[in-house]
Formats: C-alpha cells, sequence, structure tokens
C-alpha cells in the first residue's frame, strides 16, 4: 500500500514553456479510460472513497490521516490544505474487503469471498455501479526533485489540470512530500491559497449535480 501526496494546479498556455525553463523532462505521455463505481446511495464516495478500474486493474483511493503530533508552522499548514492525501490499494482482495466493510449492510451474505468470484461478478452482488467515466491523455514530467512527478491532464469533457505527486510508502515522511510539493510549485510559479479542483469535481459538477451537492454537504469536496 502507498499514499499519494498531491497537489493539483491549473494549466494553460505557458505551462510547458516553464517546465522546460526549470528543467524538467517529460519521461512519457499515455491515454487511459476510468471507470468509477460506487452503490445507488453513494456510500463509498460519500465516505471519500474512490473506486476505480484503469487499464483493466482495480484502484481504491482511501483517505488517510495525519499520524502523530504533527507540528507545523502556518507558511506549513497553508501548503498542506493545498495537497490531498489518499492511500492507494490496488490487491482485488483487498480492495473488495475495503469495499464490504463500508457497504456490507448492501451485501446480500456478507460471508461471501469477494476473491475468488470471477470477471466482475463481486460488482453485482455487492450493488455497485459506474456512475462515472471518462478518458485522459496524460503527460509526466519529472524533476531533479527527488521522488517528485509532474502531470499534465487533458481530460475528453474539456478540463485540463496539472498534478505535483509525490508517492511514499505507507508510514513515510508526509511533511517531507509536502516540502518537495511546495518547491515544486514555487518552481511553477503557483500562487493562490485554494485548492485546485480535479478532474472528478468538474465530471460531476457538469453531469451529476445531485451527486456533486451531497458531497458537498459531507465536505468531501
Amino acid at each position: 500500500m502507498s499514499v499519494e501526496v498531491e497537489r493539483k494546479f491549473l494549466c494553460n498556455a505557458d505551462t510547458l514553456k516553464t517546465l522546460e525553463e526549470i528543467g524538467a523532462v517529460c519521461i512519457g505521455q499515455c491515454q487511459f479510460h476510468d471507470r468509477y463505481f460506487d452503490t445507488p446511495e453513494f456510500s463509498l464516495t460519500l465516505k471519500d472513497m474512490w473506486l476505480r478500474q484503469r487499464k483493466g486493474c482495480w484502484e481504491l483511493k482511501c483517505p488517510t490521516a495525519v499520524e502523530g503530533p504533527e507540528e507545523t508552522t502556518g507558511e506549513q499548514s497553508e501548503a498542506a490544505a493545498l495537497c490531498t492525501r489518499y492511500k492507494e490499494i490496488t490487491n482485488l482482495p483487498e480492495i473488495q474487503q475495503r469495499v464490504r466493510e463500508v457497504i456490507k449492510d448492501v451485501c446480500e451474505d456478507g460471508e461471501t469471498s469477494f476473491s475468488q468470484k470471477d470477471g466482475q461478478a463481486w460488482l453485482s452482488e455487492m450493488n455497485l455501479v459506474c456512475f462515472a467515466e471518462f478518458t485522459t491523455v496524460r503527460r509526466t514530467f519529472s524533476l531533479e526533485e527527488d521522488g517528485v512527478r509532474i502531470d499534465l491532464d487533458q481530460a475528453d469533457f474539456g478540463y485540463h489540470v496539472g498534478e505535483i505527486e509525490v508517492l511514499l510508502p505507507e508510514g513515510g515522511d508526509v511533511q517531507l512530500a509536502l516540502e518537495k510539493i511546495e518547491r515544486t510549485a514555487r518552481k511553477l510559479g503557483l500562487t493562490g491559497d485554494k485548492r485546485v479542483q480535479g478532474k472528478m469535481n468538474i465530471y460531476l459538477q457538469r453531469n451529476h449535480p445531485e451527486h456533486y451537492a451531497k458531497l458537498l454537504r459531507e465536505r468531501v469536496m
């Protein structure tokens, strides 16, 4: 299991030029199609849990709490507020177990071993349906800053967003990751004190406003 620490930023025509000026190197471009799943009652997303299928693989992103007495200055606190932190689970049996724990009241048989089910039968057994899907073209860059990755995403519904990301092992130094992200943000000339909306925020606003409104009420988004 890993922890993804990430800060989003808005892309514009000057972003590529800025990346070149600060010495970022493009390490690849890819295209992927994401499908997100939840129950009709939004049992997962209302708990800020995001189940998706990408390139045939399953991923579950879960919120992670700050561990230990994290002392931060005002500046550090502001930097942290601009970032998100999620645990990323990619092992399918563990994903199924985590999901079952959240939506056990929906399952017909709480003792079923979903990891032994063929194909996608476990989705119907847990009443999971696809509520969002879109395709993204991504260009990825690296910097000399160790472990920092910059992604420029273009979603097929017309939204462009950048991400500065550091991936840590569970229990890794989150504060160090935040510092790396902040240094990179300064190099990119990023300003502002509010989080930039991600692709899912914009997708739900445009396509499923009722779902989005419920997430706002629960302060998930």
